[in-house]
């Protein structure tokens, strides 16, 4: 695998698909459209997966692919496959709340091993370099030349004092429930992949999800968790979140920074 050019692909189609994101998020209406599991979908989510898809199609033809909106089956047992989520959090962008991202990552043996996460309209870009490690870009987000990185890692968690991130769209009492379990210092509310870039950047310490996701929304944000130290692992028994499965649909999962003593569900 050229883990070069990868990246220097996911970063290009991101940020080309971001544009377009925010070319219609500025406009005064769009459409909105309900999917056959009654989740919205906008112009912007089809656009955008239109251009990823076709770029990743391009550069990558010997590699599946799989997008939020083409998740047709494909050979699992390849191991290998690229998975897409074009538009992270539809209803925060169709809310105008700005806590959407782009979402491009590797999967190899099911595990995570590069991505990309590209919040426009927040203008944060978080992606793993070449060689796994997590950075993060700070604009002024063209395509050429890259922007100033910085490298980034999970905090080194107190476990009297822990900063918690959760759903901005689907905080439910299950996950208020799990939380209460932790010594809590402070709460930190974010839509779509973000959550998994905060834990990334020492921002917050744990993102526990008693809900429903699939594979597209937290592969690009494991990614990059997993390359600046931290884990992803299932709520009921503490396994590794492995990717790859039938159906692409996520157990409860649990992301967290390494020092955070886990609970148990």
């Amino acid at each position: 695998m050229d883990y070069d050019k990868l990246v220097t692909v996911f970063r290009r189609l991101a940020l080309e698909a971001g544009d377009k994101i925010m070319e219609i998020y500025d406009a005064d209406d769009f459409e909105v459209k309900v999917k056959s599991d009654a989740s919205p979908v906008t112009a912007a989510d089809e656009a955008a997966d239109a251009m990823i898809s076709a770029g990743l199609r391009a550069a990558f033809p010997d590699i599946a692919l799989i997008t939020e909106e083409q998740a047709v089956s494909h050979d699992l047992k390849a191991g290998t496959f690229l998975i897409v989520d074009p538009l992270d959090g539809t209803k925060e962008f169709i809310n105008r709340r700005g806590d959407f991202t782009v979402n491009i990552a590797l999967v190899e043996d099911g595990v995570p091993t590069r991505g990309v996460v590209y919040a426009p309209a927040r203008a944060r870009m978080f992606f793993t370099r070449a060689d796994g490690a997590s950075v993060e870009e700070t604009g002024p987000f063209e395509t050429e030349p890259m922007g100033d990185l910085r490298d980034i890692r999970v905090a080194q968690s107190d476990n009297s004092a822990l900063m918690v991130v959760a759903s901005k769209s689907h905080r439910d009492q299950a996950t208020d429930d799990y939380i209460a379990k932790y010594a809590v210092k402070d709460m930190k509310s974010a839509g779509s992949s973000l959550k998994f870039c905060l834990v990334a950047t020492g921002e917050a310490d744990i993102y526990p999800r008693v809900g429903r996701t699939m594979e597209w929304d937290t592969a690009a944000g494991h990614a990059v968790l997993l390359g600046a130290g931290g884990r992803v692992v299932r709520f009921d028994d503490h396994a590794p979140l492995i990717y790859g499965k039938e159906g692409y649909a996520n157990p409860f999962f649990i992301a967290y920074a390494p020092h955070v003593e886990l609970k148990s569900a």
